[in-house]
């Protein structure tokens, strides 16, 4: 054993022994309701394909179209000479759908958060952030050489407080959308109304509500009607409810080209393959128009909670298609897992450090290809899972 890995083995260890060792599985079919995993059939509760788009036939059509087009790769970043066609489309019309200037892609939505905030804040800056962001954006306020400072979940009270004692005149308030632990949604008209009272700027990261929310799937800032005054600062992802992948920032026109000169992730990574980008004007097409999927995802939301709530679980308040039960304990949390599992059912144990300790949780999660009588089946096996597994 190598000096490297006998200093690393002990954390493995220690890890292995609090239940909080994570382990691949290995999904052998594209994603939908009913998946192969290590060779094995399961109905899955745990993907993020909250519209059902990961498999779509048509989506995947585009994407071969878009092979065919640009080939398989960009070959190069944007400001080489990577920026396609496609990429360009994209672009436009996602800032139509958002009602934005300009939207800029990124390849991944963590390297969209990293240089964002970066770029807008770096040293000597302010960065205000619920506590419960998603990793992404707290690393990128670490990262940036800014000062990162926390207010409580969804504590609009804690963040005035925060704001109203710094000398900075331009703050970065950072949110989630919808927590993607949690399922909640920000409280982003407060949010918006404190950005303004004290000359701070607003962003959010929408990515597990983009598509997924609104009438038309423009995110939380359609569902709360913000536009890019109130909101100057809107990221979004592409790889969940609209099944491709990518990620963007949408705002002015001043915003976005700042961000190609300073944004650093942006200018020295290369670009997604054009291919995806060609078929994500596929997958916008569809979210636009296919509205019965939003409707479909409530009322699958409705009837899990309701059953849920009959088998006295601790259910998380999440209006959204993420739905945790809270459990406590890691091990109980894995212990009920597995006992799903057993039944074919696939849901995942979320454990510290993605989430605080003592709230480690079964994080459902429902897509609009899920049917009621898959629902049924779920809720059945958690009621057997229960029985046996003691939780209080």
């Amino acid at each position: 054993m190598s000096r490297l890995d006998t200093r690393l083995r002990p954390e493995l260890e220690a890890r292995e022994q609090a239940h909080l060792y994570r382990r691949r599985r290995t999904l052998e079919s594209g994603q939908a309701p009913l998946v192969r995993v290590d060779g094995e059939e399961f109905l899955a509760f745990c993907s993020n394909d909250y519209l059902g788009l990961a498999s779509d036939s048509r989506i995947t059509e585009a994407l071969q179209q878009g092979a065919e087009l640009y080939g398989s790769g960009s070959g190069a970043s944007h400001l080489v000479l990577g920026h396609s066609r496609a990429h360009h489309q994209l672009e436009e019309a996602l800032a139509e759908h958002t009602g934005r200037d300009r939207v800029l892609l990124f390849s991944t939505g963590y390297m969209t958060n990293m240089g964002v905030i970066a770029a807008l804040s770096g040293r000597g800056g302010l960065v205000l952030q619920d506590k419960l962001n998603h990793a992404s954006l707290l690393d990128g306020g670490a990262l940036s050489g800014a000062k990162l400072k926390r207010y409580l979940h969804a504590d609009t009270d804690s963040l005035e407080r925060q704001l109203s004692s710094s000398d900075s005149p331009d703050a970065l308030v950072v949110t989630d959308g919808v927590f993607s632990m949690d399922g909640d949604i920000a409280r982003l008209p407060e949010l918006a109304r404190l950005c303004q009272q004290y000359q701070a700027h607003l962003m959010v990261d929408d990515a597990h509500g983009f598509g997924a929310l609104g009438k038309h799937g423009g995110g939380v800032a359609e569902l709360y009607n913000l536009n890019q005054e109130a909101l100057p600062v809107l990221v979004g992802t592409l790889g969940k409810a609209f099944g491709t992948g990518g990620a963007f920032v949408a705002g002015s026109e001043t915003l976005i080209e700042y961000l190609i000169q300073f944004a650093r992730p942006y200018i020295y990574t290369t670009a997604m393959p054009p291919a995806v980008a060609h078929a994500t004007l596929e997958s916008l097409r569809i979210v636009r128009s296919e509205s019965w999927r939003r409707e479909k995802l409530a009322v699958l939301i409705q009837q899990l909670r309701d059953g849920v709530e009959q088998l006295g679980l601790d259910l998380m308040e999440s209006d959204t298609a993420i739905q945790p039960i809270l459990i406590g304990e890691a091990n109980k949390a894995i212990e009920l897992s597995q006992a799903l599992e057993r039944q074919g059912i696939f849901v995942g144990a979320i454990r510290p450090p993605t989430v605080p300790a003592g709230s480690a949780r079964l994080r459902i999660t429902l897509s609009a290809m899920h049917t009621e009588e898959q629902v049924d089946r779920l809720l059945s096996a958690l009621e057997q899972a229960v029985r046996s597994v003691a939780v209080e």
